[in-house]
């Protein structure tokens, strides 16, 4: 453990989810190849496609609506719906179609492996303060088995702007009704989870689970309050 600023009284811990909690790479890879394999059988049309075919379809929804990237899971909806109506499908198939990928697509997303230590820590943390969830990604901590530990959860798009943008740290802290100075966010990101926390006014905790050298990471603009290499370092700051 690594302090950088002098930390204030903690009263509330907000999470980042992906890389944080778990290791996401698996799963996103998993659900990936899985999705693909479901639009493949969807349709005899489709069954040459390769995951830059779905790409392209993201990439014109966001020439379209370049907003749409604090939006991600409307994204792959919207996005899945245009693939559709390129080769005819009516508006309400269209429709139909993207929902039946999305739900595809959720079941495999949630197919997360959580470490036994998360959970435990989580379990010890829980019964100290309250903990939220603040997420730019889609993974569904009740699906996951994360869910009880968990005030609510924050999601990019319903909760506003993804992060480092402010919306959802502050939407936390009203929530909380707590003042952000009160609140620690831990996440593995510098720029996302550790510079959007600072500028909104909350103590960040940057967690490296790879070993990396602070000073040696290009997204270091700002410094955390404090570095830990494992979750349950935090169970010694409260």
């Amino acid at each position: 453990m690594h302090f950088y600023r002098p930390l204030s009284p903690i009263m509330a811990i907000t999470f980042d989810l992906d890389d944080t909690l778990y290791d996401n790479h698996p799963v996103i890879d998993k659900t990936e190849e899985e999705v693909l394999r479901f639009v493949r059988e969807y349709d005899p049309r489709f069954n040459h496609f390769s995951n830059d075919d779905l790409y392209a379809f993201r990439r014109l929804v966001e020439e379209q609506e370049p907003e749409i990237c604090h939006d991600i899971s409307r994204w792959r909806w919207l996005s899945s719906k245009m693939m559709f109506c390129h080769y005819g499908y009516s508006r309400e198939d269209a429709q139909k179609g993207a929902d039946d990928i999305m739900a595809h697509f959720t079941y495999w997303r949630n197919k997360i492996d959580i470490p036994e230590s998360t959970h435990a820590t989580l379990a010890k943390l829980a019964e100290k303060l309250p903990l939220v969830a603040i997420t730019n990604g889609n993974a569904e901590p009740e699906a996951c088995g994360l869910g009880q530990y968990f005030q609510f959860v924050l999601k990019a798009g319903p909760d506003g702007r993804s992060k480092p943008y402010c919306d959802m740290y502050r939407l936390a802290a009203q929530r909380l009704d707590l003042e952000p100075k009160f609140i620690l966010h831990v996440g593995d990101n510098l720029l996302t989870d550790v510079e959007g926390a600072i500028n909104s006014g909350m103590q960040a905790c940057w967690i490296n689970l790879d070993q990396k050298t602070l000073m040696g990471e290009k997204d270091v603009r700002l410094l955390p309050h404090v570095e830990i290499s494992q979750l349950a370092s935090l169970l010694s700051l409260v």
